[in-house]
């Protein structure tokens, strides 16, 4: 069924978005072959965002843990994340549609930043929707989104986390979809978003796969974090078809206990969240509940329906990292190999660290999504 990963997905919207999404798949569905569209995404990717990014063998840590551990550089991209790979495509998109104003949400604030990057490069007005709690935990994010010229809606209702954020960017939309495109920034929505972040985020798995084919060598096992989950579909993207193991890790946050983590597959059961049919963490009467982690990006009740897909057929094993174990590999990194990781990648990291005698000689590649600057100045 079109839009649907077997009985996940879907378009479950207000009928006011519905030919704005059917306008958005046309144009998708047309654009992401022609060549025209693939050499001006080609230049940018390359001239403006920096791709390729490197697969980097940490070799500290290697020996250390006993575990050959390679990281997919996706900090080192322009803006410092994987984010920017997406919205650079969709606001390409927004100006072959013609609009002239981009929304977006944020929670950790890098896809934000990478949200208001583009509509600096392409002249558009950009509003981005951020949750307060989010705010105050990422400012450093915050003053690089208002640099860059974007209008920063600061959103205090419900938990003032990402959640919150979505649903204020989804009525800005419903109110203004003529002009406006909103530019969704992980594998969640309604179709055709998951399909098409997912797209525009396989480059991460095309490159790391390339990377690893001149060194001779597959991985034995490929780890990525998970909340709304783009940076993990990604990556897992080039290695689907392959025997390598794949894992994509949750926040476990505080404990198993209602309120104290995000773990939409460990916890988690089917339903609806934002235009599609996923995983959500919901109370016993079904409403979505508040969930918590110290990572704003992965602080997020839902996960997007291709990963639902990936779980139930066993393709892809999900699992937790607690606050904890991610600090403490966020500071492993920075000590033993120069490099401040996101918080959200160091639930990656963490989990290796964690499982060193189940990975113990064999090469795992993480996916390092984003760099730590917004996470330094924390008292984490």
């Amino acid at each position: 069924m079109k839009g649907f990963f077997g009985d996940f997905g879907g378009m479950f919207v207000p009928e006011t978005l519905v030919p704005a999404l059917e306008q958005l798949e046309r144009e998708f569905n047309m654009l992401k072959d022609d060549p025209e569209f693939k050499k001006d995404l080609a230049r940018y990717s390359t001239t403006y965002i920096g791709r390729p990014s490197p697969v980097y063998y940490a070799s500290r840590m290697s020996e250390e843990y006993g575990v050959e551990i390679y990281l997919k550089r996706e900090d080192l991209n322009h803006t410092g994340s994987h984010k920017i790979n997406n919205t650079i495509a969709q606001a390409l998109l927004t100006r072959y549609m013609g609009k002239k104003r981009i929304i977006a949400e944020t929670g950790a604030g890098q896809h934000g930043v990478a949200t208001a990057t583009v509509a600096a490069l392409f002249g558009l007005d950009c509003t981005v929707y951020m949750g307060a709690v989010d705010a105050a935990r990422q400012k450093p994010n915050v003053d690089r989104m208002k640099l860059l010229g974007a209008k920063l809606e600061l959103v205090h209702d419900g938990s003032k986390t990402l959640k919150d954020a979505t649903n204020a960017a989804m009525r800005d939309w419903v109110k203004n979809v003529e002009d406006t495109h909103y530019i969704i920034g992980s594998v969640i929505g309604p179709h055709p978003f998951p399909e098409m972040v997912a797209h525009f985020q396989s480059v991460i798995g095309r490159e790391a796969r390339a990377s690893f084919k001149e060194m001779g060598f597959l991985p034995d096992a490929v780890v990525a974090c998970v909340g709304g989950g783009s940076n993990a579909i990604g990556i897992f993207k080039g290695f689907l078809d392959t025997s390598c193991e794949l894992y994509g890790i949750e926040a476990g946050g505080l404990s198993d206990n209602e309120g104290d983590h995000a773990m939409a597959i460990g916890k988690g059961r089917a339903g609806i969240l934002h235009g599609c049919v996923t995983y959500l963490v919901q109370t016993a009467d079904g409403q979505v509940a508040d969930v918590h982690s110290i990572a704003a990006g992965l602080d997020y009740p839902g996960i997007g329906p291709e990963h639902s897909y990936l779980h139930g057929t066993g393709r892809v094993t999900y699992d937790k990292v607690r606050d904890e174990d991610a600090v403490f590999a966020f500071r492993e990194l920075a000590r033993r190999e120069g490099i401040v990781p996101a918080v959200e990648s160091s639930h990656a990291i963490a989990y290796v660290l964690k499982n060193k005698d189940k990975f113990k000689g064999r090469k795992v590649l993480i996916n390092l999504s984003g760099r730590g600057d917004k996470d330094s100045e924390r008292d984490i």
